[in-house]
């Protein structure tokens, strides 16, 4: 089998647990496996790096950040091939050039474009694991360029894409995808297996383990992902094609997420386009919109609210001021006690009842939903934040996913 794995910062924290690494990947070498190795920085490392450029200038040149911040990742990688070679198994460190990754231009949140996996095939040929600094690439015009928030994850499903690996691999300091945050009901099991589709919902919807972003990839490029946690042998969860599960559960996982404000609108102006104005405004200024309900109020006006992740309120403030002072909204008002809590499960598909009995639980504990929003394969409901952990709780008793 040809296996990619991917250890993040906290895997490779300090020398000790990069040894470790260096054992756990030699025990899958041992079993007669081709290895390519991707490794994020050492934890804290590139929040150090981060500071040291923030104490030499306000705004360091985005090209630059990229030349610096690439380079724990490469300290890692060495260290790494340098264990593994001491421990008999020979090993190569590339950097993201050197293992082909080609991005765009933009500089800190590069896409990848393509790879060319001709160096990382060489070296497995020629019997030697691969080690590739994570998060990073090259430009087309020779520049070198970082993925953004997840990117050792993405170079990961990534390569595993190029090669056509059987597996991949992402070491992380959590075993597994769980049927909700363990830290909020501990009864919460670990899933065998999940869908992309589930998946995806489950990372935009709050589940912190992995990033859609590499998801989105996998499904795309049809890569076995598998996370588990690089501290123990525990199997972890295996996410593919829908129709690779052979259970499909009515309801997989309930998801969490407190990063959400409300914005509401009362007396919106009755003329054709406006919603368009509103929305369009907002995207221009990077607003990312997440639910939205109208409904028409007095005197023909309407009334909109939506909710937007808490770090652009700021800006949707500043938009929304514009419309007011043009007498386009009569009022407008944000709520920041807001959460959103969410059921995922492909088996919804094949099911009626879901939601009414994920409406029936929350008026059970007397929670009242202020807004919802509806998938194929996922119910969202806008709640207090007080009442978070409770509905979660609630609804993962209900739904019986510690069974």
């Amino acid at each position: 089998m040809l296996i990619v794995q991917k250890f993040g910062g906290t895997s490779v924290g300090d020398l000790e647990r990069i040894q470790n690494v260096a054992n756990r990947v030699s025990e899958t070498k041992k079993a007669g496996n081709d290895i390519v190795v991707v490794v994020s920085a050492m934890s804290g490392e590139t929040n150090k790096l981060v500071a040291y450029a923030e104490h030499l200038s306000k705004n360091p040149a985005r090209a630059e950040m990229d030349m610096l911040l690439s380079s724990g990742e490469r300290v890692t990688a060495a260290l790494l091939a340098i264990a593994l070679s001491e421990m008999g198994f020979p090993a190569v460190s590339m950097t993201g050039r050197k293992a082909g990754i080609v991005t765009d231009n933009i500089h800190t949140k590069a896409r990848i474009e393509v790879i060319n996996p001709v160096a990382m095939q060489e070296a497995i040929k020629e019997g030697k694991i691969v080690v590739v600094a994570g998060f990073q690439g090259v430009s087309q015009d020779g520049n070198v360029t970082t993925l953004g928030r997840g990117g050792s994850d993405l170079s990961a499903v990534a390569i595993a894409g190029a090669l056509k690996a059987d597996l991949c691999e992402i070491y992380t300091d959590v075993s597994g995808i769980f049927t909700t945050d363990p830290r909020i009901e501990p009864k919460a099991k670990k899933l065998n297996e999940i869908s992309y589709d589930e998946m995806l919902e489950l990372a935009s919807l709050g589940a912190k383990v992995l990033q859609n972003r590499s998801v989105e990839l996998a499904k795309k490029l049809n890569v076995n992902l598998v996370t588990r946690t690089s501290f123990s042998d525990e199997e972890g969860t295996l996410i593919t094609k829908e129709e690779n599960i052979m259970e499909k559960p009515l309801v997989s996982g309930i998801a969490l997420d407190k990063n959400q404000a409300r914005v509401s609108l009362v007396g919106v102006k009755d003329r054709p386009g406006i919603a368009s104005d509103i929305f369009t405004k907002l995207s221009n200024n990077n607003v990312n919109i997440d639910m939205i309900i109208q409904n028409v109020g007095h005197d023909g006006k309407a009334n909109v609210d939506f909710t937007v992740p808490v770090g652009d309120l700021n800006d949707a403030k500043k938009v929304m001021d514009v419309f007011l002072k043009e007498s386009e909204v009569d009022e407008v008002s944000y709520d920041e006690n807001i959460c959103k809590v969410s059921i995922v499960g492909v088996g919804m598909k094949s099911h009626t009842g879901v939601a009414a009995k994920a409406f029936s639980i929350m008026a059970s504990e007397n929670i009242n939903i202020n807004m919802i929003s509806t998938s194929e394969i996922k119910i969202s409901m806008i709640i207090a934040e007080k009442y978070a952990e409770l509905s979660v709780r609630a609804l993962h008793n209900a739904y019986e996913l510690d069974k």
